[in-house]
């Protein structure tokens, strides 16, 4: 079985869904709903969902959100021996703002998680031994971020860098990342490109000048493009009826490095990742949303997916 290790961060997600963002002094009213989420979270749960063994390191706060995260890593079969209940920083909090054509708007307060320290993720590492890929994105503090990454290399693993939240990434931790996975946003903000179209995405992706093997920019309903040595990809998404997007580029994210870990190809892998995307935007909220490999091989071999 493929094993995924990752930098798991955890959010418990406060969603209101609502006709649109409210303006400056300005108040509207909603539907309320509360899901489990967390970028590594998210994609620590895809992982396992699409049938990789997985094992995580991150901070939670001792506190009944962070209970809620243990137990369901405990349900989903996680290993969260290396995730600790931090006794002064409450767990992870996210307000989300979802649209009726589903996009979402997202403010963070990162609590516990960014109390994860570089030693928390070296011995993380040295307990874990082995991983065929791993994960991890910015929600935690730099300095775990940098260590867990090394790590990994150090371990052999295939490193997968969500760059999320948007901000600045150091060189230290880019050399680190054999493949790069920015949404558009996050892209721009890497090479100064303004990426609104498949053919931005190539250029930004081209004009990075330092790190990875391979970079695949998300793209929302247009899908994903790769750039490596030898490919330039775009993949359009399968269709789907779209609830909300939140949770969407993680499962493209742990769908990705779950097939490059089995070791399927970049041009495979991102095929598979669009299909887990879409999927995720069929479902409210982050965790209820992350899709099982029955569906999203189900999707992939559809007429419409072989079409499109």
């Amino acid at each position: 079985m493929t094993r995924i290790a990752v930098l798991a961060s955890f959010n418990m997600d406060l969603v209101m869904r609502a006709a649109r963002r409210p303006q400056a002094g300005e108040t509207l009213q909603g539907e309320f709903a509360m899901f489990l989420g967390g970028k590594g979270f998210n994609q620590a749960v895809a992982a396992r969902r699409l049938g990789a063994d997985v094992a995580v390191v991150g901070r939670v706060g001792d506190d009944a959100f962070g209970a809620r995260f243990l137990a369901a890593l405990d349900a989903e079969g996680i290993d969260r021996e290396a995730v600790a209940v931090d006794p002064d920083a409450g767990t992870g909090v996210a307000a989300v703002v979802v649209e009726p054509d589903g996009t979402n708007t997202i403010i963070q307060a990162p609590r516990a998680n960014r109390a994860l320290t570089a030693a928390d993720a070296e011995r993380f590492w040295k307990q874990t031994g082995h991983a065929d890929a791993a994960l991890l994105n910015l929600e935690t503090s730099m300095p775990a971020a940098i260590a867990f990454a090394r790590a990994a290399r150090d371990a052999g693993a295939r490193v997968v860098l969500n760059p999320a939240p948007v901000g600045d990434v150091p060189d230290d931790l880019l050399v680190l990342a054999d493949l790069l996975v920015p949404n558009a946003l996050e892209a721009q903000a890497l090479t100064g490109v303004t990426v609104g179209t498949p053919l931005d995405a190539l250029e930004a992706m081209v004009v990075l000048p330092r790190g990875p093997e391979a970079l695949v920019v998300t793209l929302g309903a247009a899908g994903a493009v790769a750039v490596a040595a030898d490919l330039r990809l775009h993949a359009p998404p399968p269709a789907v009826d779209v609830v909300d997007t939140v949770g969407a580029g993680d499962a493209f994210c742990a769908a990705l490095a779950v097939r490059l870990g089995e070791g399927a190809g970049i041009e495979d892998a991102v095929r598979f990742a669009n299909a887990a995307g879409a999927l995720a935007t069929t479902v409210a909220g982050a965790e209820p949303s992350m899709p099982r490999r029955p569906a999203v091989e189900a999707l992939l071999s559809a007429p419409a997916a072989q079409t499109g």
